[in-house]
């Protein structure tokens, strides 16, 4: 792989970008951050996340609206703090992610909480610090929560979560909004529930939600989701009960490889006119993006370690593996990878895979690299869902993360050693 055609392999994102033949994120080079940190390591670029983040506030202008990161996407304290700081509130989906938030300064009335599960517990700290709200997913939770809010004395604020039943054309584990997954409320069932939140002591209806899946790079999902969510606002309201946000979700894609999901601004373009066409464009509205905002703001560093020839396969073997970048053994995911100082020549065709005692500890597939151990790649597209999903699987401690902001960098989360892997265990008498 030549230096220039290393360069044509980049997802769109200016901010991690060649120069010359050195990979750089921002005003710093990779290789410099790899020799400093060590590898594995994550390094996301601030400017890349509020660029992306720019795209919805451009397409919310004029609007009342409130981005609401779902941080589950990447949950590390100063990435939180960089959208917390931008004005941003949480979608989160745990007690965990709400400490998290809190840690990081962001304001619990700008928190919804997501989720099929939650617990007692959990549905009694949000309601202490006062949440925004709570994204309700089945009638027995509605049950549960009012119980929970009234008894000490409150009404939670709830909007249901609604399936409408439209497919994302996405993978079927990042699908959500399918009659067979797990998420939501049916359609059919939907006014139903209403009105028995409507009911509940411990309630306030506030909104409606609706999220139909993660990684979407078509515009019509989005589109016939929107009609389905309206035709329910209108019956719903015609029952009585005012419908105060209309919250839609996330799940706009990235460029992971030649994908081609449209911009946030063009995307939101289009849905506002259909709002406002329905005679709802001045409601306040609700989205949770998560991938679109962090996924392509980071890259994992990756040193290799053997070169492994075959007579079917050669192997690259890498210090990441699937405890580190989960996504491609869990969705046979796409990551595109890249010498970190590009090299020229013809390169070999490589199996990219890790040193965990699996099978699928697999990187990338069938990959042509001029390379040689001690190298360090690049994983592109590694903001998302690679250290929120991270693991210590075979006792590894999750890689180390930087953040980059021009020319400084910023050391977010430390190496974990093997002892902080097992810290909290106790051998027996």
């Amino acid at each position: 792989m030549t230096a220039s055609s290393t360069a044509l392999a980049l997802p769109g994102q200016p901010h991690i970008a060649y120069q010359g033949s050195e990979l750089m994120v921002e005003g710093v080079r990779l290789s410099d951050l790899a020799r400093t940190h060590g590898t594995p390591l994550f390094v996301y670029s601030k400017a890349a996340m509020l660029s992306a983040l720019a795209a919805y506030q451009r397409g919310f202008a004029g609007r009342q609206a409130q981005i609401c990161y779902a941080m589950k996407a990447n949950s590390s304290l100063a990435v939180l703090q960089v959208f917390a700081n931008a004005g941003c509130g949480f979608d989160i989906v745990s007690a965990g992610e709400l400490a998290r938030v809190l840690a990081a300064g962001g304001d619990p009335a700008k928190v919804i909480f997501s989720g099929v599960g939650k617990t007692r517990a959990e549905m009694k700290q949000a309601l202490k610090v006062g949440i925004g709200c709570f994204n309700v997913e089945s009638e027995a939770e509605l049950d549960v929560l009012s119980d929970v809010a009234a008894s000490m004395g409150l009404k939670a604020p709830v909007s249901l979560r609604v399936n409408p039943n439209v497919d994302p054309k996405t993978h079927p584990y990042i699908s959500t909004g399918l009659k067979g997954n797990k998420f939501g409320i049916a359609h059919e069932d939907a006014l139903r529930a209403y009105r028995h939140a409507a009911s509940l002591p411990g309630l306030k209806v506030v909104g409606i939600d609706c999220h139909i899946g993660s990684q979407i790079t078509e515009m019509t999902p989005y589109l016939d989701a929107m009609d389905r969510v309206l035709d329910l606002v209108a019956d719903i309201e015609a029952a009585g009960i005012a419908i105060h946000h209309i919250d839609f979700g996330g799940g706009l894609g990235i460029n992971y490889n030649g994908d081609t999901p449209p911009e946030a601004d063009a995307l939101w373009a289009q849905l506002l006119a259909k709002l406002d066409a329905r005679g709802y464009g001045q409601r306040q509205l609700m989205i949770e993006p998560g991938r679109s905002l962090v996924g392509n703001a980071g890259v994992c560093l990756t040193e290799v370690l053997y070169l492994k020839p075959g007579e079917q396969k050669n192997f690259c073997i890498v210090d990441a593996a699937m405890n580190d970048l989960p996504r491609p053994a869990m969705y046979q995911a796409f990551h595109q990878i890249v010498p970190v100082s590009a090299k020229t020549g013809d390169g070999v065709v490589y199996d990219i895979v890790g040193p965990v005692c699996e099978s699928g500890d697999w990187i990338g597939r069938d990959r042509q690299l001029v390379v040689q151990a001690g190298d360090t790649l690049a994983v592109l597209s590694a903001g998302a869902y690679c250290m929120s999903m991270s693991s210590n699987y075979n006792t590894r401690g999750r890689a180390a993360e930087v953040l980059v902001d021009g020319t400084k960098t910023h050391l977010i989360r430390q190496r974990e050693s093997a002892f902080d892997t097992f810290a909290l265990e106790q051998l027996v008498d």
